[in-house]
């Protein structure tokens, strides 16, 4: 008879913001199989109950927009009061914006986006932080992108809002590290869910498959990565299997920022 074997997160909990999307709804599931219990934010409240459904007890959620603190002060009620703490951050939520040249923008449309993506990442981070610490430590997971760390025409607005994603990364593993807590950037490239058909589908309208296949030939492995490849690389970076790793860029992009 095998004893019991571990999961990588048994008895910890988790928040995942943009929990119903691709990336997001396939971390919380991970977690979840793997031990944790997770509260589960997002915009769509819908998508989200259906998200959530399937793993019953171990999950609550928020509906919400992570640019409002509320929503962050909210998620992290719910961890103390549902499951009696807080180890595991994974801010992922995020949006692509308006696919079009810089001079055709509007700061409107820059700011849209730098809010959820930039304000977002800080209100849970600000707010996760404290309970964090005070659970003894844990780990800070924010999603970045490829475009982190290059440019790209036509996603201005995405562009800096993922390179600035990595600044407060940086900044918050050094100034949260002396209480416990680790904080890494997960750099996705090109991924098989909603966020890179909108991309598609704006910069050639009714020719996505083009401009997907554009984006293939710059990818070395030959393929879009999936939800659930994301999810293995964000449960690495929440368990104790990184425990050395802080304001690290990971990417996970089939070596797209190397050509």
């Amino acid at each position: 008879m095998l004893g019991h074997i571990m999961k990588r997160l048994e008895g910890r909990v988790a928040i995942v913001t943009g929990a119903a999307g691709g990336i997001g709804r396939a971390t919380a599931e991970l977690f979840v199989k793997e031990g944790a219990r997770v509260v589960m934010t997002d915009l769509e409240g819908e998508s989200l109950a259906e998200a959530a459904r399937p793993l019953g007890d171990a999950v609550a959620v928020v509906v919400g927009d992570v640019s409002d603190v509320v929503t962050a002060e909210q998620a992290v009620a719910l961890a103390m009061q549902r499951f009696g703490g807080l180890h595991v951050l994974f801010a992922n939520a995020g949006i692509e914006g308006r696919v079009a040249p810089l001079v055709e923008l509007h700061a409107a449309d820059v700011e849209r986006v730098l809010r959820v993506n930039v304000i977002g990442v800080f209100n849970f981070v600000k707010q996760s932080a404290p309970l964090i610490a005070k659970c003894g430590g844990g780990s800070i997971v924010v999603t970045s992108s490829v475009a982190g760390v290059i440019g790209s025409a036509g996603l201005g607005p995405y562009v800096a809002s993922k390179h600035a994603v990595l600044g407060l990364m940086k900044t918050a593993a050094v100034e949260l590290a002396p209480q416990g807590i680790r904080v890494n950037s997960l750099n996705p490239g090109p991924i098989d869910n909603r966020m890179m058909r909108s991309i598609e589908d704006q910069a050639a309208p009714g020719k996505g498959e083009v401009v997907k296949a554009g984006f293939v030939k710059q990818v070395p492995l030959g393929r879009y990565g999936t939800n659930e490849e994301m999810a293995r690389l964000a449960l690495f970076l929440a368990s104790d299997e990184s425990s050395y790793c802080t304001g690290a860029v990971f990417m996970a992009d089939g070596g797209f920022t190397t050509i």
